[in-house]
């Protein structure tokens, strides 16, 4: 009988927006863990979710009945997971079962979770933890879980236990690449490429983030950066390609070229190694030059996302972004000068955000003439620095168990209902912005953009305190 199971809680046919978008990747985190246990020898099985159902997973749990099951819990993977607790713990066959949690969602919500029905709590990093839990756990001789580091459970006292905190994994090269034959990788590649034309596979080469953005979570790696060699990066591209050849590669990392010494290692390790590799990743205006956009060019990225966030840079300074508008313009524009697509994202709703701000960040948008470009709606993640700023403003707080942080709401500046339509106005009044003169004015649809954000902004000032002012 398998002992432990492996798995993440993400339906895919559960999520409208994804199902529309359809760009799924195969679930690293759990193939990362999954990958350091067969290294350490663990017998554990994989359960996939994403292209599965809640009631197939529950059925393979019934099934096998795992001593331990270890789930990925993140935003999106919140409610399914408080869902399959409820269903373990109210089944008799199975309800003896050690739940054991991770991920970014864990860390500060740990004695909510344990309070729902689980048992232990990973906090950091999976790989090392997870191996030395399970062994703790199997062994009859050895059961003092206050000696496994980096974990919080509660002892016989029903009072949560905090080990210490487990020191971060310095050389993650010595980290096995993901066990990504452990799931059905053609599902992905196809889904990819009935959708977009191109499939697509995810990579990581760096842990943590060095930068203090006020919105941002850095639960799992903390503010740290640790960096794979290019060679180690380069070997397991060429396992990919020879594995699965995808025709794209995601860099999953939040500043793909945060050292510019790294960036030039792996363009030179890339064409040594005559790789033909098509990428995109993401970074910051600050961590870009003209050198970095050849490396970058030169290496295989076709598409770069730059992060703005807002056009104003009073809204960026509240961010803490410590990044300058103009420069976030320049290297966007450069960027696509060289021939690389760029996308970028904008936040809109952040504490003290205008009108007029946000007038700015059309005005951004318009001179950076970014490729593709993404709008959100502001909201706090708990641990970080934005939610410790507004939990006192909070709006009518959902119940724990019914809501995840995407639906926290705080007061701003204007009603949630305002952004609702500013994410309207900002996508439609710059596309229409975007279009040459000749388009304006032979093609009749390009009006239809300026329709939608005219109606839009007028939406808008209904919830506005402010007199209306007109779009320029």
């Amino acid at each position: 009988m398998m002992s432990l199971l492996l798995t993440h809680g993400y339906f895919l046919e559960e999520d409208p927006r994804e199902k529309l978008i359809m760009k799924p990747y195969p679930p690293l985190g759990i193939l990362y863990i999954s990958s350091f246990l067969e290294k350490s020898k663990i017998a554990h099985d994989v359960f996939d979710s994403t292209f599965s159902s809640f009631d197939a997973l529950c059925q393979q749990i019934l099934q096998k009945k795992y001593k331990q099951i270890g789930i990925y819990a993140n935003l999106m993977t919140k409610l399914n997971i408080l869902k399959l607790i409820r269903f373990i713990r109210s089944n008799e066959e199975i309800k003896e079962t050690t739940i054991i949690l991770g991920g970014p969602d864990v860390r500060y919500n740990t004695e909510e979770y344990i309070d729902h029905g689980a048992d232990m709590i990973i906090l950091g990093e999976g790989e090392e933890t997870m191996a030395d839990l399970v062994n703790t756990l199997n062994n009859p001789f050895n059961p003092f879980l206050d000696k496994v580091a980096g974990i919080a459970f509660k002892n016989y006292f029903a009072k949560i236990v905090y080990t210490e905190e487990r020191e971060k994994i310095k050389e993650v090269d010595t980290l096995p690449f993901p066990n990504r034959d452990r799931i059905d990788i053609k599902k992905y590649l196809s889904v990819w490429k009935s959708k977009h034309g191109m499939s697509a596979l995810n990579v990581s080469t760096q842990r943590g983030c060095p930068y203090t953005c006020r919105w941002c979570s850095t639960a799992v790696y903390g503010q740290s950066y640790r960096r794979r060699s290019a060679a180690s990066v380069c070997d397991e591209l060429e396992e990919i390609q020879k594995k699965y050849a995808p025709d794209t590669i995601w860099f999953v990392d939040d500043v793909f070229t945060v050292s510019h010494k790294w960036l030039s290692e792996f363009a030179a390790e890339i064409e040594k190694r005559k790789l033909r590799i098509k990428y995109e990743c993401i970074t910051r205006a600050d961590r870009m030059s003209d050198a970095v956009i050849m490396d970058l060019k030169k290496s295989g990225c076709y598409r770069v996302w730059i992060g703005a966030e807002s056009g104003s840079q009073e809204v960026i300074e509240n961010m803490d972004r410590r990044v300058d508008v103009k420069v976030v313009q320049e290297m966007l524009v450069k960027a696509r000068n060289a021939g690389i697509e760029t996308g970028t994202f904008i936040m809109l709703g952040y504490p003290g955000e205008t009108e007029a701000d946000i007038m700015k960040t059309v005005d951004h948008l318009v001179a950076s003439n970014p490729t593709y470009f993404t709008i959100t709606i502001a909201y706090p993640i708990k641990g970080t620095a934005l939610y410790e700023q507004v939990k006192n403003s909070l709006i009518d707080p959902p119940g724990w168990t019914q809501s995840t942080d995407r639906d926290l709401d705080f007061h701003r500046t204007y009603p949630r209902e305002y952004y609702i339509y500013a994410v309207q106005f900002v996508t439609n009044e710059v596309k229409f912005k975007q279009l040459p003169f000749w388009k304006k004015i032979l093609l009749p649809n390009a009006w239809i953009y300026k329709l939608k954000s005219t109606l839009a902004q007028e939406k808008m000032q209904r919830f506005s305190p402010l007199p209306a002012k007109q779009a320029h």
